[in-house]
């Protein structure tokens, strides 16, 4: 089966298209800054990567049939040469509620219910539904799957997930933790199953760290999440980009009375100005706040100590809760690819087992599946490379093979 994964944004749409027989990707790429004059195309053939303006994109729907006109462009040898032999189409969703413990066949009445959870992701959920509609449209006998970022998280016990508010809030509107990165989360427990081969693989305790501009924890034993870090949104857990994490929630109303913040300023302020760009005042990005440390800016090695410490302890309470480490996994675009961050985590982690292979922490590439624990290290340290879009072709795959719907 051939297999487009959609992920759609505000202004973006990326994509994958996927032979799932080998699982093979065919071509990548996004198209971004959809409704402006300076709208591109980003195209990743595996031998002819392109690069072009597409300034009459002016939506979800254009962007769709932008995408589906260059990866059956006979001028590049036709990746698709002819539509019809798309056989599904997968969709990214980021909140899927308590509706969703699996991903869905996409009908009128899995639509209604990501339309529900608009309240608990309103950045998001409404551009996954643009997107699924845009598909309806020009691909409307194609099937199309919902692969829900919350969905694996749903395992996770009441006592994990409810949070000491008044109980009536989640009777009422749902008030709870629901996780996120899901597929992220799956595939790097799934890929730590196959590497460590263990004799009773369903006692295996793992502990995976996403680590991107986005980050968060799982602990993960017998494939059911414990706990995740990440709570009713993003917002909470890990010190991350933009985002503050975890803060004393009065705080919040504390700096809205002293600034006069309204609740939208407020909810702009955790979200798009803390973080690793709020401590250290230079960037979200974690390669510019590693620089400017390394060159004695005071505010970015805050930053970075703030930032370990936090996914620290988060690692040390997560092993509480499984009660005991046998993995410790690193994956995202921070987690794979910087070993600094990857050797303060895990100092002082000794006494679970974690001890690093400094050598090999720092020599590894971050591209590949890589051991960088020492030989004989109670507990396996490793950096697993993840691949979402992969989870969602696979469970488009499976979700239509086994003749599911929402």
């Amino acid at each position: 089966m051939i297999v487009l994964v959609f992920n759609c944004g505000s202004s973006s749409v990326k994509f994958q298209l996927f032979d799932m027989e080998q699982e093979k990707t065919l071509a990548s790429g996004l198209v971004e800054r959809i409704g402006m004059a300076e709208a591109t195309l980003h195209y990743e053939p595996a031998d002819r990567p392109f690069r072009r303006e597409s300034p009459d994109v002016l939506d979800h729907t254009g962007a769709v049939e932008e995408i589906l006109a260059i990866i059956s462009d006979p001028a590049r040898d036709g990746v698709v040469p002819d539509r019809s032999i798309i056989g599904a189409v997968g969709h990214r969703v980021v909140h899927g509620g308590e509706w969703f413990s699996t991903s869905a066949r996409i009908d009128e009445d899995v639509i209604g219910r990501i339309r529900e959870c608009v309240d608990l992701a309103p950045l998001h959920n409404p551009h996954n539904l643009k997107g699924i509609a845009a598909c309806q449209r020009i691909l409307p006998t194609v099937p199309q799957v919902a692969v829900f970022d919350t969905a694996f998280h749903q395992s996770m016990p009441r006592v994990a997930y409810i949070y000491a508010l008044p109980y009536v809030l989640y009777k009422r509107h749902k008030v709870r933790r629901y996780g996120f990165h899901g597929q992220s989360h799956s595939y790097v427990y799934s890929r730590v199953l196959e590497l460590l081969a263990p004799p009773k693989p369903s006692e295996l305790r793992v502990i995976t760290c996403h680590l991107g501009n986005g980050a968060s924890l799982a602990a993960i034993r017998d494939g059911q999440v414990l706990d995740t870090s990440m709570g009713m949104t993003p917002l909470e857990g890990l010190v991350m980009g933009t985002r503050s994490g975890d803060i004393d929630p009065a705080l919040v109303l504390h700096i809205m009375g002293k600034e006069e913040l309204t609740p939208s300023q407020a909810t702009t302020m955790m979200n798009k100005h803390s973080g690793l760009y709020g401590i250290s005042g230079v960037s979200s990005d974690m390669r510019e706040v590693i620089g400017e440390a390394e060159a004695d800016h005071t505010r970015a090695q805050l930053a970075l100590d703030v930032y370990c410490h936090r996914l620290r302890k988060y690692v040390g309470a997560y092993a509480a809760v499984l009660g005991g480490l046998d993995a410790l996994v690193f994956t995202g675009g921070v987690g794979s690819h910087s070993a600094l961050i990857r050797e303060q985590a895990c100092q002082g982690l000794q006494f679970l087992g974690v001890d690093l292979d400094e050598t090999a922490n720092a020599g590894a590439s971050g591209d590949v599946e890589e051991s960088i624990s020492k030989a004989g290290a109670a507990a396996a340290t490793w950096i697993v490379p993840t691949n979402e879009e992969l989870v969602i072709a696979r469970d488009t795959v499976d979700i239509l093979s086994r003749g599911e719907s929402g």
